[in-house]
């Protein structure tokens, strides 16, 4: 699942973890994990696709994500990215989804 808010965007998958009690958060800046899970341990590898990761508990997950939810006070997620970097890569997914769908209705 794909995750963006205003600060992070996140990867987050069920990878690994045979008890199925945690799920793999990745990112790919530095910093982004950190913004939504204060306390997670993350690592960073070079060669892998997302840089940043870490294991999380699934109910955590679950939990924080609901809580940013519970914090949107915004009427347009594109004006409420600060960011200029974050805010520029947002709206090329938001452009390329925009043709998507643009694409489906012919």
């Amino acid at each position: 699942m794909w995750i963006f808010l205003k600060n992070s965007f996140l990867s987050i998958v069920d990878k690994g973890d045979p008890t199925g009690k945690t799920l793999l958060v990745r990112a790919r800046k530095a910093g982004d994990i950190e913004a939504v899970f204060a306390d997670a341990r993350v690592s960073e590898g070079l060669g892998t696709d997302y840089r940043y990761r870490a294991r999380i508990n699934r109910n955590e997950v679950a939990k924080r994500i609901a809580e940013e939810i519970g914090l949107i006070t915004y009427a347009n997620f594109k004006s409420a990215v600060c960011k200029h970097m974050r805010h520029e890569a947002y709206m090329d997914v938001w452009d390329s989804m925009y043709r998507f769908q643009q694409n489906e209705a012919r």
